[in-house]
């Protein structure tokens, strides 16, 4: 599995709003600057983690950007899946065996338990990191 940049910079734009969380709307300018990530660009990243419901926008001179649930809520696995979609390495896992219309073989395929493996692997480390564990990780 490779990341893009939509992927990574999604994390970065979100562990900057955790590390700021409670202080009120963050501009995205200021996010910009601290993470070096285009504001136009982290405009596009926050529409899309806005219409997953991660983030509120707060229009007007004091406005930003703010999580809507604790750092200690949100994984980078959340994030990932929002900004990348599915973490399966292979076409056939989006799909149960039967009726599969990536393969005709899942049904009887070796290989494909080997890349469920490697999915489920990939999801419980990004699943076992929230946005708190990276803020506290930036403080120590």
């Amino acid at each position: 599995m490779k990341l893009s940049t939509k992927g990574r910079y999604g994390v970065s734009a979100m562990f900057d709003l955790a590390l700021h969380h409670g202080q009120g709307p963050i501009s995205l300018k200021s996010v910009a600057q601290r993470q070096g990530i285009s504001e136009h660009y982290l405009e596009q990243l926050m529409g899309t983690l806005r219409k997953a419901g991660y983030v509120k926008s707060v229009r007007g001179a004091q406005g930003g950007y703010t999580l809507t649930k604790s750092p200690e809520e949100i994984t980078v696995g959340d994030i990932i899946r929002i900004m990348e979609g599915p973490t399966a390495p292979v076409d056939c896992l989006l799909a149960d065996t039967a009726d599969n219309k990536y393969c005709a073989r899942a049904g009887n395929c070796v290989t494909r338990g080997v890349w469920a493996k490697v999915r489920d692997s990939i999801d419980a480390v990004l699943d076992s990191i929230t946005l708190a564990d990276l803020a506290n990780e930036d403080k120590a």
